[in-house]
């Protein structure tokens, strides 16, 4: 990891974003004190594929139903009055 200065930075900024795209890690200082780093960009990640579990889950027909209110009370940490 180096350090340089805003001005170095300017003035040479292809080259520091080269060697950042190369894997160094370069931090911008102000006044002697760290500003920013210029790091390597991550590979994006790959986009999802949709369908993945097709055919693999099953879903219940009342799967969007209301809750009773026993479920509810687990939920929200409640008590329910047994009378």
């Amino acid at each position: 990891m180096i350090t340089i200065n805003i001005h170095e930075a300017k003035t040479h900024l292809s080259r520091f974003v080269e060697q950042a795209a190369a894997g160094e890690e370069i931090i911008i200082a102000k006044a002697g004190k760290p500003m920013a780093k210029l790091v390597p960009l991550q590979d994006p990640t790959s986009r999802r594929k949709l369908g993945l579990f097709k055919g693999q889950l099953n879903v219940p027909d009342d799967f969007d139903a209301p809750l009773d209110d026993e479920s509810i009370a687990r939920f929200e940490n409640t008590r329910i009055d047994p009378s």
